[in-house]
């Protein structure tokens, strides 16, 4: 496996994100290939999955209250579920690349981004019990006519928080990094601080230099103030 490049992204006063461009989802040459039965399953529970997404974000304004609330929070665990695919990419990871701002040294950097893997190993650890008792709990609601999607919601957390558990975990004990300098993260850094508007064409620009195109949109969720 390819070596994980992971870019710690300063998003405010000693805050920090790591942050990486989700990789093509196929299956590698060479790679063990899934059982069919598990490809079909799987294929088809994202094809769920996704239609979800898709009538949550064009849902009727006039929808019932309850309807309204399952609908934000089907698009928010899909933003959610998109800002752990870097957890997700280390999963395997034996080694990677840590991208850093070129104003910290390499040990606070190392340090940062070592708090941000046990902050997320512990939050998802503990998402990952609670997920697991409330999907077991949605099983009753398989009489109810139609898509249950109220346990397709609670798989997708379950599956998301178990992988980003494990990625968290791998990072911390299997992974042996690599760091390297970016000044241009430096910048990045003191952009945090100033209005969306105020540092958007920057944000732009910088991303398009890192060639990360979805970079500007994840610092403008993260990055505080966020205005």
């Amino acid at each position: 496996m390819d070596d994980a490049i992971i870019y710690l992204v300063p998003v405010g006063r000693e805050r920090f994100e790591l942050y990486s461009e989700p990789r093509d989802d196929s299956v590698p040459d060479g790679a063990a290939q899934p059982h069919p039965f598990w490809r079909r399953s799987i294929h088809a529970l994202h094809e769920r999955w996704r239609q979800s997404v898709q009538a949550a974000r064009h849902a009727d304004p006039q929808a019932g209250r309850l309807a309204r609330a399952r609908d934000w929070a089907v698009r928010r665990t899909a933003e959610t579920l998109s800002e752990q695919r870097t957890l997700w990419a280390l999963r395997h990871s034996r080694r990677a690349s840590l991208v850093h701002p070129a104003d910290r040294s390499p040990d606070e950097c190392a340090a940062a981004r070592d708090r941000v893997l046990a902050h997320a190993r512990a939050h998802h650890g503990r998402w990952l019990v609670v997920d697991a008792v409330i999907l077991a709990a949605t099983g009753v609601f398989v009489i109810v006519p139609g898509p249950n999607i109220l346990a397709y919601y609670f798989a997708f957390r379950l599956v998301g928080h178990y992988f980003s558990w494990r990625g968290a975990r791998q990072a911390l004990v299997g992974t042996a990094w690599q760091l390297r300098a970016e000044p241009a993260l430096t910048e990045l850094g003191r952009l945090a601080d100033l209005p969306r508007d105020a540092r958007a064409s920057r944000v732009d620009a910088i991303a398009a230099g890192l060639n990360l195109p979805r970079l500007a949109a994840f610092f403008d969720r993260t990055a505080v103030p966020a205005r």
